[in-house]
C-alpha cells in the first residue's frame, strides 16, 4: 500500500537539512530504485524552485511499504529525523486515484 509522509521542518532549519542531506538523499533513492516512490521532494519557504537561505518549512514523501508500521519505522530511520530539522512527521495511509 501507499503511504505518505509529511514532515515538518522546525524554523530555520536550512542549517539542519545541509549536512544530513546526501544521507537523507540516499535513503530515497533507494526507494526509487526499489520501484517504491510514487513522489519525494521538499516544500519551499517561499514560492520559487530555488529558495535560497529562506529555506525549507518541510517535506512529502509517497512512496509503498507493506505496512502502516514499516513506513512509520523508515520515517523514524530519517537523517533528518535525527539532525533535528523535523519538528513533527506525519505517515498516514495514502490512495492514489489520478493520474
Amino acid at each position: 500500500m501507499l503511504y505518505a509522509i509529511i514532515s515538518e521542518d522546525v524554523p530555520n532549519s536550512l542549517p539542519l537539512r545541509l549536512p544530513v542531506r546526501p544521507d537523507h538523499l540516499k535513503r530515497v533513492q533507494a526507494l526509487a530504485d526499489a520501484g517504491r516512490l510514487v513522489i519525494a521532494g521538499p516544500h519551499p519557504a517561499q514560492d520559487s524552485e530555488d529558495p535560497g537561505d529562506a529555506g525549507f518549512t518541510g517535506s512529502l514523501i509517497i512512496a509503498e511499504f507493506d505496512s502502516l508500521s514499516e513506513a512509520e519505522a523508515w520515517a523514524a530511520g530519517d537523517p533528518y529525523q535525527s539532525a533535528g530539522v523535523y519538528a513533527s512527521v506525519t505517515v498516514k495511509p495514502f490512495k492514489k486515484v489520478l493520474p
